[in-house]
């Protein structure tokens, strides 16, 4: 059930509406987010750290928490530059920060709503450096694929898992997973 992530990052463009445009406007803001990007790591770590099950996660070793901001700096920027003009580059890049997710725990409930902070703490500070509000709706598009590629790694190592561990077929799994839904 493996996504490749350069397919899995043009369906999501298409499913969002990340245009052209977009791209152009989130590039020529790329100085913007750069220099914006700890203050948005900022508000994204206090959140998450104001919960129990986070806060632990996020300091379980010596200077996690300050790895993770420094990756956060990196990943806000990469959406105003797409690195690669959102190519391939930047659909591994998101891939991989989705499994580096599932690895060290930080599951979609947590991630949703510290992603939830972002979007409203960009606008924010969007308005008050008269931004124009473009910027704003193509940044949230992209980080609504940034935030599909987190859901979707656990989905996909979820999955894997249980094919490989238990011999099932795909087709079998999926059934099970809708008959399952269906009595919930």
């Amino acid at each position: 059930m493996a996504i490749e992530p350069t397919a899995f990052m043009a369906t999501m463009e298409r499913r969002i509406g990340l245009t052209p445009e977009d791209k152009t406007i989130l590039k020529s803001h790329a100085d913007w987010g750069l220099a914006n990007a700890s203050t948005m790591a900022d508000h994204f770590y206090a959140y998450l750290g104001r919960d129990e099950e986070m806060n632990a996660i996020l300091n379980k070793t010596e200077g996690r928490i300050h790895r993770l901001h420094e990756t956060f700096i990196q990943w806000f920027h990469q959406m105003f530059t797409g690195m690669d003009d959102w190519g391939k580059g930047y659909a591994d890049c998101r891939w991989h920060i989705g499994l580096v997710h599932v690895k060290i725990g930080i599951a979609p409930q947590h991630v949703v709503p510290a992603m939830a902070i972002v979007v409203h703490e960009v606008g924010k500070q969007l308005k008050l450096d008269g931004k124009p509000e473009e910027l704003q709706y193509a940044l949230g598009r992209i980080c609504m694929i940034d935030l599909a590629f987190i859901e979707q790694a656990y989905v996909e190592v979820s999955s894997s898992a249980v094919l490989r561990e238990t011999g099932w077929s795909e087709a079998l799994f999926k059934r099970l997973i809708a008959t399952g839904a269906s009595s919930m």
